[in-house]
């Protein structure tokens, strides 16, 4: 016989009631260790690396099902990869990180001393999205972890086995006091956001972030919003459509786009906009020569995302685009859930909600412009994007468009790199987000840089006691020379 099944209202209540015991205890936990030691941190993180290591093909198969067909090898490459590469980084780095750092302490300040101490914050939360389930949840935390600090994930409810089995390997290596994961819908994201944690660090689009950023005010909790937003990719006038369209289609298509710093519309000069279409349209063909049964190539998440795009193709098409199907031998694909072929959305302008709105799958309006610095006013006139993209080869060119634009991380002739390089902070600015990490700079992230001046026993500051007089005009007098 068959269990009931629980009701969603009473499975949200469950797992909200969790949410806030295992906040709790980890609260408790923290308190009596304030400053874990090398030792402890790098066992964390030595078994945070287990996971992935030991769970390889789980993994693999847990993000397939959920997307309902997503390429082993971006898996491997975009998640498995970039998860252990980073903990072997913070294992190897940690020592020096923990370290206290000395600062030059200016002349009047003599003979005292100074220095930065590393501590951490305490309990820290981490929000993680559907599109790289694995990396998003897990990069986080190595910085959390190696900073020292407690950690409850809560990943997303739109892939449910690879969360589930998140949930399970969590606790099997870890005690929930040190890291632990909370499965639920959106009520139990709601109610998780809204706990006074330490830190919190959410990854996810731009309008869940304001909500995010608005529930973490009401603590005065310090946050890390990692959002999107649309990426341009500027072709200047030089640039090498043979070279540069398949670096440009390798990382629109990764993922099928469902990448916040996926590419999200190209800026090319009106003279070579065809150009750019053919060449584009010949790197997609021997990238993914087929799709229909292409196991390189990635399923959209789910229905409601696959309507959305469609809708955004048939908005961009009653305005007047051209859509140019980049379906090498015109397939039949399956309507509804599952592959979406690419396609460039040609001739946009800002009426249409392609250009408006975060795409997140594998379409590129293509927005002609006259002159350089018409395209830098377009992207100006934008919000400032996470990622920028510039292709071109004139040196004073680039070096313009770099002056002249903002946007959370850049990558030069390529797309993406600048994510896989860990010692580049990697972050948002604007409605892009605001805080970054990897490497390094997730453990300061995740860490309260706390600043220690030492007065020795002899020190002129006495000097400066009141009651004031002429000795102490005498002694700033002297202070304003010595810093003229």
């Amino acid at each position: 016989m068959n269990a009931p099944l629980e009701s969603p209202t009473l499975a949200s209540d469950a797992a909200v009631g969790d949410v806030s015991r295992l906040f709790a205890l980890q609260r408790a936990a923290f308190e009596r260790e304030r400053f874990p030691d090398l030792a402890t941190r790098r066992d964390r993180l030595r078994r945070l690396l287990r996971i992935v290591l030991d769970d390889e093909d789980a993994v693999i198969a847990a993000i397939d099902a959920d997307f309902g067909g997503r390429s082993s090898h971006e898996t491997r490459l975009a998640e498995l990869f970039v998860v252990a590469s980073d903990a072997r980084r913070a294992l190897n780095d940690l020592k020096r990180w923990m370290k206290p750092r000395r600062v030059a302490t200016p002349l009047h300040l003599l003979p005292g001393r100074a220095e930065i101490r590393r501590q951490p914050q305490g309990v820290v939360g981490i929000v993680s999205p559907w599109n790289y389930p694995l990396q998003l949840a897990l990069v986080p935390a190595i910085g959390a972890l190696a900073a020292g600090n407690r950690v409850l994930l809560k990943p997303s409810e739109l892939t449910p086995r690879l969360s589930a089995l998140l949930a399970q390997r969590v606790s099997q290596h870890f005690r929930p006091d040190e890291f632990a994961v909370v499965e639920g819908d959106a009520a139990v994201g709601q109610a998780f956001v809204a706990l006074p944690w330490d830190h919190l660090f959410f990854t996810g689009s731009t309008a869940v972030g304001r909500h995010v950023a608005r529930a973490a005010a009401e603590n005065l909790t310090p946050v890390t919003l990692e959002l999107g937003g649309k990426s341009p990719a500027l072709f200047d006038e030089d640039a090498d459509f043979a070279l540069t369209t398949p670096r440009l289609a390798s990382g629109k298509l990764l993922n099928a786009g469902q990448t916040c710093i996926a590419p999200d519309y190209a800026l090319v000069p009106t003279v070579r906009v065809n150009e750019f279409v053919a060449a584009v349209t010949a790197a997609v063909r021997k990238l993914y020569p087929t799709l229909a049964a292409n196991p390189d190539y990635t399923s959209i998440i789910n229905g409601r995302h696959y309507a959305r795009l469609l809708a955004l193709v048939d908005d961009a098409r009653a305005k007047g685009a051209t859509i140019v199907s980049l379906n090498p031998v015109e397939e039949t694909l399956a309507v509804g859930p599952g592959r979406l072929a690419p396609a460039l959305v040609v001739g946009v302008d800002d009426s249409m909600a392609i250009m408006r709105e975060e795409i997140f799958g594998p379409l590129l309006p293509v927005e002609a412009y006259g002159t350089l610095g018409e395209a830098i006013a377009k992207v100006n006139a934008r919000p400032r994007p996470l990622a920028f993209y510039y292709f071109g080869r004139n040196r004073a060119r680039r070096e313009r468009v770099l002056r002249e634009t903002i946007a959370g991380g850049v990558t030069v002739n390529d797309t993406l790199w600048h994510f896989v390089h860990e010692e580049l902070p990697f972050g948002g600015v604007g409605a892009s987000g605001m805080g970054s990490y990897h490497g390094e700079r997730s453990f300061v992230t995740f860490s309260h840089e706390k600043p220690v001046f030492h007065q020795p026993r002899f020190a002129a500051a006495k000097l400066l006691y009141p009651p004031y007089g002429a000795t102490f005009e005498k002694v700033l007098a002297l202070l304003r020379k010595l810093n003229a």
